[in-house]
């Protein structure tokens, strides 16, 4: 009810094109999902199985999928939602991640990757907790949200070693999982894959024996 009432107080303009009333209009959304994101979403590169990996990189989650490369209108959707309070953004976010993701089985739990508490306060929103929410409704899933962010540092500008360092530290899950349940682990951005790599056997540590991963983008580590 929020987002629409500031609709009207300040419409929002389509991240790609610039139509006014949406962020993402249905011409620049077509534009994102005819490009999909086919390479491993681990290494960003290598031809990939029907799983979505390469088969090459070693990972603990089973099966992946990505929408697409973080560019151009998809690059300002997720900009304008992390940075400059374009609250709104989640549910077309969540609509590409539920577009682009198979039929699902029943057991499927959607787990959003948490967010460190000084950017939630920043933002004013758990970002992946609204896309998470919005996908779990889309989807007629549930959500989980016990796997927990124990540290504050942030990925931004630190290297590939340094990546893999701060985020084999940074989670912990609250109780223990079900085994029989699918565990779709999402997010917004892979860039080095280290954050969803330890979020994931953070999942299985806890009892989960099937983890899958989902992006809205992938972002080559400069």
């Amino acid at each position: 009810m929020l987002d629409t009432l500031l609709s009207f107080v300040a419409p929002h303009h389509c991240c790609g094109c610039g139509e006014t009333g949406t962020l993402l209009c249905d011409n620049c959304k077509y534009d994102i999902m005819s490009e999909p994101f086919e390479a491993c979403i681990a290494c960003g590169k290598g031809l990939v199985s029907r799983n979505g990996l390469c088969g090459v990189c070693k990972v603990p989650y089973q099966r992946a999928w990505c929408v697409a490369d973080r560019r151009d209108h998809l690059q300002r959707l997720i900009g304008n939602y992390k940075f400059t309070n374009a609250r709104a953004a989640y549910m077309p976010l969540a609509q590409l991640l539920s577009d682009r993701l198979p039929e699902l089985p029943a057991e499927t739990v959607i787990v959003p990757i948490p967010t460190i508490n000084s950017h939630i306060r920043q933002r004013g929103y758990d970002h992946m907790g609204l896309i998470a929410r919005r996908l779990a409704h889309l989807r007629a899933l549930s959500v989980d949200i016990s796997l927990q962010r124990i540290t504050n540092t942030t990925q931004r500008g630190s290297g590939m070693r340094e990546r893999a360092k701060q985020a084999k530290a940074a989670f912990m899950c609250a109780k223990q999982l079900d085994d029989k349940k699918i565990y779709l682990l999402i997010d917004d951005v892979v860039t080095s894959g280290a954050t969803v790599k330890y979020a994931a056997q953070t999942l299985l540590d806890a009892g989960a024996s099937t983890v899958w991963v989902a992006s809205i983008s992938r972002q080559p580590l400069d």
